[in-house]
């Protein structure tokens, strides 16, 4: 379970993601910014998405060993996974499936991080003894 410190630094960095994201959208959509600044700001965002990779890389180096493991089999199992199914996908497109954006990626890699994590649990539980089964 994360510990209250990594939580709530995910969770204040996370927010600021939302106020940037929502800042940024509405200067783009409604005209605000022009030229260069467009670029900017439309990046704008990802200052706070290096405050969630912060937070993500000290719950890290601040876990267990058992968790550490149990992170790096979810790790595995996203980056794996995340190659496995855009790769395929990519090559449906050269077969007239439709392009998709950059944006489905992220979440495809959260929810293969997440059924990792808990396939890595299941993995570290521990097994019950050998003799209950005779």
């Amino acid at each position: 379970m994360p510990g209250k410190r990594y939580l709530i630094e995910f969770v204040v960095a996370l927010l600021a993601y939302g106020l940037l994201m929502t800042l940024a959208l509405m200067a783009l959509n409604n005209g605000w910014v022009q030229g260069g600044t467009r670029t900017v700001v439309a990046i704008a965002p990802m200052v706070a998405c290096a405050g969630i990779w912060w937070a993500v890389v000290r719950h890290l180096r601040r876990s267990g060993p058992e968790e550490g493991r149990v992170q790096l089999i979810a790790i595995g199992f996203a980056f794996a996974g995340t190659a496995l199914l855009t790769f395929t996908y990519g090559f449906l497109e050269v077969a007239g499936f439709p392009r998709l954006s950059m944006f489905t990626v992220w979440p495809l890699m959260v929810l293969l991080l997440v059924v990792g994590q808990f396939l890595g649990r299941w993995l570290q539980m521990p097994e019950g003894d050998e003799n209950d089964e005779e």
